[in-house]
């Protein structure tokens, strides 16, 4: 192939070149010109920041022609050899797929040997966490006592996976994600060089979709050039990354400001519709008010900023939104974050979210605020109150604390219960009386029924099935507890569904909800109980007892007590 990708052509070549590392790329240079070159170095840190090209560049300082020098040169046969892999002294191992004892030790025999066509014999070991124990043992002892001539640089991305035996024994440096700044800088130039028209919002999202890799960033401008036509835009960048635009963003804070549930879910539908990742959604939106509240509490640190860029749209939208309620928004958004790790139907988890979010109560916060104003009003109220009781008290008048309400008492018992607690005796009524035929006649209007609700109602639906019905009641079974428990609460959704069942079958039924996990075991309970019922019923054992009957056995004991016709 005559093409080659971004991240290959630009690969650094000098320590210059390597971006946002410049604690370690100084500490490389110090050492060449000091020629205080150790026998053992170790290079760790997330993918994509420069790790193997350091090791590279300093194989080809240590063996360039004009040593001791900070940089290659570039230019003399020793560091095009290295650069073009054609100098066999500098040997790049791949220990992801040559993790076995045997291959190591077929490297580890050619240690002994001099150097053919440079100074130093170079072993760059890359992902070498991956080693098996016996490999790291047979490097260990090479390590220890290393010929003279031999450097080896070990390169990983999870350096806790390695033995600390050979941790000890090499020079670590740790190299950092780099900043988003930094990217874009580098890109600026790779754009500028290859002649490429780019919007720079578009460098800036691709910058921080990449989370620090360099690698991962020019790969993502390669996927974006490849895609646009004449210039690469926001909206190209946006769809290259899978991430959700700003724009989309503040048209759902919006929404959860201004408590509009149905311009949520219809921006919600809309993003699902363009194929977007629900988990990649979350996570922008997390982000999203995550800098919302860094650029309140911290305005003047914008690198810090991950997802947002500083529009007029969104300064406006974080001066509105108090910063009490962006602390909520992030803590229901992690939540719901967590909950859908573990489903298949993530989808039901976002609206929801969306709702939740959108009918927030802020009468709190609202009550925070307005509290200082009131102060004074209180104080004179209460050294009012504290005159008239001493004046009743010095006019002999006896004052009593009155109990509180048990009210509360019973509120507070009824919130500390775990769980959604299903009306099983209601259910059992409802089953007594239920018929397949009133069961059959909702089922044939559900759908119906449910595009008549409005869109958070029938989002509650969207995994839920009516299990039995009579003439005056429903059953619905619900998948998830949470799911069950919030339409139950709601008022507005049982109000709304018995008016659409109305509506579609001329009947007002009360609304019942089971989650799916207690449903069955209500109904083999319900089951078995009626069947026990017909079978004392058969035998003719099923019979009201005589008061007199019941009083005997209380007296003298069941036992003692014969009942003779």
């Amino acid at each position: 192939m005559s093409y080659q990708a971004l991240y290959r052509v630009w690969r650094p070549q000098k320590f210059i070149d390597v971006v946002g590392q410049e604690h370690v790329t100084t500490t490389l240079q110090n050492a060449l010109l000091q020629q205080k070159i150790t026998h053992a170095y170790l290079f760790s840190g997330p993918r994509g920041t420069g790790k193997t090209s350091a090791a590279k560049i300093l194989a080809k300082a240590i063996n360039c022609e004009h040593a001791p020098v900070s940089e290659p040169c570039n230019e003399c046969a020793a560091c095009r050899g290295i650069t073009n892999g054609t100098i066999s002294d500098v040997l790049e191992f791949d220990a992801a797929s040559n993790s076995r004892v045997e291959e190591m030790r077929d490297v580890l025999d050619k240690v002994k040997f001099a150097p053919t066509a440079v100074n130093y014999k170079v072993y760059i070991i890359d992902e070498v966490h991956m080693l098996s124990i016996s490999a790291f043992n047979a490097l260990l002892k090479t390590l220890e006592e290393p010929p003279k001539h031999v450097i080896f640089i070990l390169a990983t991305t999870e350096p806790h996976k390695i033995p600390l035996t050979i941790i000890s024994r090499c020079q670590r440096f740790d190299f950092r994600r780099i900043t988003a700044g930094s990217i874009v800088n580098r890109m600026k130039l790779i754009v500028d060089e290859t002649g490429v028209n780019c919007d720079e919002r578009a460098l800036q999202m691709i910058a921080r979709a990449a989370e620090g890799g360099m690698r991962d960033a020019l790969s993502l401008l390669d996927q974006a050039i490849s895609y646009s036509h004449d210039r690469v835009t926001i909206e190209d960048a946006l769809t290259v990354t899978g991430s959700v635009s700003q724009g989309f963003l503040n048209k759902l804070a919006a929404a959860f400001r201004d408590k509009d549930v149905a311009s949520g879910l219809e921006a919600l539908d809309e993003l699902l519709f363009h194929g977007k990742d629900p988990a990649r959604f979350i996570e922008d939106m997390i982000l999203f008010y995550r800098d919302m509240l860094l650029y309140k509490t911290a305005p003047k640190l914008e690198e810090s900023l991950e997802r947002v860029m500083l529009d007029e749209e969104f300064r406006e939208m974080a001066e509105a939104i108090p910063t009490v309620e962006i602390y909520r928004l992030i803590d229901l958004l992690n939540k719901t974050q967590q909950e859908m790790r573990w489903t298949n139907h993530p989808r039901i988890f976002l609206e929801v979210a969306i709702v939740k979010l959108c009918q927030m109560e802020t009468a709190h916060s609202m009550q925070s605020e307005a509290a200082p104003a009131n102060v004074d009003h209180l104080m004179s109220r209460i050294e009012q109150l504290e005159n008239e009781l001493r004046q009743l008290k010095e006019n002999g008048v006896a004052v009593s604390a009155h109990e509180p309400a048990p009210a509360p008492q019973k509120t507070a018992q009824r919130s500390s219960r775990k769980g959604f607690q299903p009306p099983v005796g209601k259910i059992n009524e409802v089953l007594k009386q239920a018929t397949k035929n009133d069961l059959n006649q909702i089922k044939s209007k559900w759908g119906e029924m449910r595009a008549n609700l409005i869109k958070s109602h029938a989002a509650l639906l969207n995994e839920a099935e009516p299990v039995a019905a009579s003439t005056d009641a429903l059953i619905i079974k619900f998948k998830h507890e949470m799911i069950c428990q919030m339409a139950m609460d709601r008022r507005d959704f049982l109000d709304g569904i018995t008016a659409a069942l109305n509506k579609f079958t001329g009947k007002r039924l009360l609304i019942l909800g089971v989650p799916e996990e207690h449903w069955m075991s209500i109904r083999e309970s319900f089951l078995s109980t009626q069947q026990h019922g017909e079978e004392e019923e058969s035998s003719g054992t099923v019979h009201e007892e005589e008061p007199h009957i019941a009083e005997a056995k209380k007296l003298f004991g069941e036992e003692f007590v014969e009942i003779i016709d």
